[in-house]
């Protein structure tokens, strides 16, 4: 099959404008074109007029279809190759005993993918999780959202699907693929009912709404394939001799024999990271993001970005980057159109945000984070966990200045150094009470004098970004793992038979990287153990 890259087409094109596209490209008649593939689709902005680019896979005629490597050499064309039409297929072939079957700790993207893979070639592992099932949970949080008390072990950060599941739901990601493992993940996200648009979408996304199923889908499929899945089971010791894992305890009262465990982590699970930590697994503190969340209307970001092209599009995103002038980098993170701003906390007295979207993207108010990058040097104390010390340093005065709510103030009296007292001509679109207060009282200045800064420059790049009546919501804390849990080559840690995986290992960023690292680890596994 050929594939060509890069072309360029109106956002209001026909079925027959791409034909007579592909075949200018090939430089052939089109009465050969059967039909195309759509592998990817971008909107390029850059100037006056907005395109869409594609990527595509050529459907010839029968009798074209033996033709291709001349069509190719004939089009004197770099964007047309043979496509690459291999797909992930990694089976295993270790040859050790293992004696009890893995488990998976975590229903995140980590452990999701860690464990669909186990259980597709006989494993059978079983995954435990703190949090309930996404059914539950999501009632759980909405009752938290709507004044009930927080629940520790089931929240935003915490339940099946991982903090993902309150999310955007993106699926981008900046690895290379040349294993195929991305193409691997978003296919299997479509076979367990996310839309097909996100195969060939240059931006993927799910959106909570549908990725809540996607996880419960996945999760039947593993117990289907012999895994086992069990809710309210919180890791809570390891049993370790010789510097080898025998067991782990479960919820302070059960002991289940292990030799082969899986960490995959949220970023959150601050309890877990401590009691590593005291069994002596080797943690390492990390840098990460912190900051405030942004709420500016949708159609003004829809006018900066598409102009009047805007109506025949979806909702727009942004990606702005600046280095400040104390050279750390002020960044718009996890970026939410037509979103909410949440409250993702997930311990009593502390309080931090997030941004969620659904599918459809259809709220009245884009969301991001606007985050400086912080390093241990700046944790303000030692040890391995004093990045986790000062995310809930912060949290805490959030929680304390909101009493309670997610603290927000205008752009305009942030910089007047006032506590807002009244909102102006934007609602914010908070999932969660909010409170009118004083930001300034829950960041380091530093950070918040570059987040100021970092604002006014993106203004220069989309009018009204730095609006005086924007709002802002704290705090932005949990970006990324404040530590990384050490992992050698074969990715197991300095305990043996513990393999950390995922994001709160500190190993990806984001939905698509911690399903990577999870199918990483399952190749770790599947390269040392025969099936069970």
């Amino acid at each position: 099959m050929i594939r060509i890259n890069g072309i360029k087409l109106p956002i209001r094109h026909t079925k027959e404008d791409m034909i007579k596209s592909i075949g200018k490209a090939l430089r052939i008649s089109t009465s050969y074109i059967k039909d195309y593939n759509i592998i990817k689709q971008s909107i390029d902005a850059r100037k006056a007029e907005v395109k869409y680019t594609y990527t595509v896979d050529v459907i010839f005629e029968e009798s074209y279809k033996e033709k291709e490597i001349t069509i190719v050499k004939h089009s004197r064309n770099s964007n047309v190759s043979i496509a690459d039409l291999s797909r992930y297929d990694i089976k295993p072939n270790g040859t050790s005993l293992i004696a009890h079957r893995p488990v998976v700790v975590g229903t995140g993207p980590a452990g999701l993918f860690c464990a669909l893979l186990l259980a597709k070639h006989g494993y059978e592992p079983l995954v435990i999780e703190r949090g309930e099932e996404v059914d539950k949970r999501v009632k759980t949080v909405e009752g938290f959202w709507a004044g009930q008390d927080l629940n520790p072990e089931s929240n935003v950060q915490f339940g099946e699907g991982g903090a993902g599941t309150f999310s955007d739901g993106k699926l981008n990601t900046n690895i290379r693929d040349n294993s195929h493992r991305y193409g691997f993940v978003l296919e299997s996200f479509v076979a367990h009912g996310a839309p097909s648009e996100i195969l060939y979408l240059n931006k993927p996304h799910i959106g909570t709404d549908l990725l809540r199923d996607v996880v419960k889908n996945i999760r039947n499929e593993i117990i289907a394939l012999g895994g086992e899945v069990r809710f309210g089971a919180k890791l809570t010791d390891l049993i370790i001799e010789d510097n080898t894992l025998k067991a782990i305890e479960i919820n302070g009262n059960e002991q289940i024999p292990c030799n082969v465990l899986i960490p995959a982590l949220g970023h959150s699970a601050r309890d877990t990271f401590d009691m590593f930590l005291s069994r002596g697994l080797t943690l390492l503190p990390k840098p990460f993001a912190i900051g405030l969340r942004v709420e500016h209307p949708q159609e003004m970001i829809n006018h900066a970005q598409y102009g009047k092209d805007r109506i025949y599009l979806p909702p727009a995103d942004y990606k702005l980057t600046h280095q400040s002038i104390h050279g750390r980098g002020v960044y718009s993170f996890c970026m939410c159109p037509g979103g909410y701003v949440v409250n993702a906390s997930s311990e009593p007295g502390h309080l931090a945000v997030n941004g969620m979207s659904n599918h459809a993207r259809d709220g009245v108010n884009a969301n991001s984070a606007i985050v400086v990058t912080v390093r241990p040097e700046d944790f303000g104390g030692d040890g391995p966990l004093s990045g986790i010390e000062f995310q809930r340093k912060i949290e805490k005065r959030a929680y304390e200045i909101g009493q309670g709510k997610v603290p927000i103030q205008l752009f305009g009296d942030l910089l007047r150094d006032k506590e807002s007292v009244t909102i102006g001509n934007i609602t914010p679109n908070i999932k969660g009470g909010y409170k009118l207060a004083n930001l300034k009282d829950c960041l380091p200045k530093p950070i918040l004098d570059d987040i100021i800064e970092g604002i006014q420059v993106f203004d220069r790049k989309i009018e009204g970004f730095g609006n005086e009546e924007i709002i802002l919501s704290g705090v932005e804390s949990r970006t990324s793992s404040p530590v990384r849990i050490l992992r050698d080559e074969a990715l197991e840690s300095n305990i043996k038979g513990i393999y950390p995986c995922g994001e709160g290992a500190g190993y990806a960023g984001g939905i698509t990287s911690a399903a990577i690292d999870g199918i990483r680890v399952y190749e770790a596994i599947a390269r040392k153990y025969k099936p069970i």
